[in-house]
């Protein structure tokens, strides 16, 4: 985690232009960086899965882009102010770390053969919304809001999933988690997402700017239902588990074993 910060607080170092060749190299770098990462963590970990390593690295992401967002906003008193502005070179360079990600994120998993339609979607949606915000060079501001919100839940993601890989199921520490992760993703995607994603669409964006944030709230949607069904099973199957009571002796066979 301390490298995740180390690397968003280097990511900050502003270049005074930024042009479509500093942005292909952000990218480009990025890619490898992460590409690296994964291996690294593959080495570290030779007895855990592909997936497990690949979650390790989705995790410093996640707290890579959380850092990033927060160093990228200027006034916190109106955190999503300009919309539809110039993007920043801070914006653009945070933006291009998630991209960089999400090409890695993708290849990763089209390789491991996961080949979810609902998560095809989302990487689908993500490098092609982050991909235009670049070009255009605008909408930094919601977009850079946008990865803040979406990323906000992603380490409990991995870590209720890392730790069954681990040994650790069906325990109190396993629906903590759960309960945690679902709030947090229903706070922020559903709860501050619809927001963001109404700001962006009414501002005066570009039309693919506004059809990509609208598709990734869709996706968030989509996935706060599934999470729902997940806690109320989680919750009903723990409370099936709680002890039951000692029986009572009924009065008359008390008074029975007395005589």
């Amino acid at each position: 985690m301390a490298t995740a910060a180390a690397a968003a607080a280097a990511a900050m170092e502003e270049p005074d232009v930024v042009n479509g060749r500093d942005v292909v190299s952000w990218v480009a770098s990025g890619v490898v960086l992460w590409s690296t990462a994964f291996l690294l963590v593959r080495a570290l970990f030779p007895k855990r899965s592909y997936d497990f390593c690949n979650r390790a690295v989705s995790t410093m992401h996640a707290v890579a882009a959380v850092c990033l967002a927060c160093l990228s906003v200027d006034d916190w008193s109106c955190p999503v102010c300009p919309l539809a502005a110039a993007s920043s070179p801070r914006q653009m360079k945070a933006l291009a770390v998630t991209l960089a990600y999400m090409v890695y994120d993708a290849a990763c998993c089209h390789l491991n053969g996961d080949t979810r339609l609902d998560n095809a979607v989302h990487h689908l949606v993500s490098i092609v919304g982050i991909g235009a915000g670049l070009a255009y060079q605008r909408c930094g501001t919601e977009m850079v809001a946008s990865m803040l919100v979406t990323e906000m839940s992603s380490p409990l993601l991995h870590l209720r999933e890392m730790l069954k890989e681990l040994g650790v199921r069906d325990t109190e520490l396993n629906l903590l988690v759960d309960v945690l992760f679902a709030a947090t993703f229903s706070a922020a995607r559903m709860g501050v997402g619809p927001y963001l994603t109404y700001v962006t669409v009414t501002a005066d964006n570009p039309i693919l700017i506004k059809a990509m944030a609208t598709g990734l709230q869709l996706v968030s949607a989509y996935w706060f239902l599934r999470i729902l069904r997940m806690v109320r099973y989680k919750l009903a199957v723990a409370g099936k588990k709680k002890p039951l009571p000692p029986p009572t002796t009924p009065p008359k066979l008390a008074a029975a074993n007395n005589n």
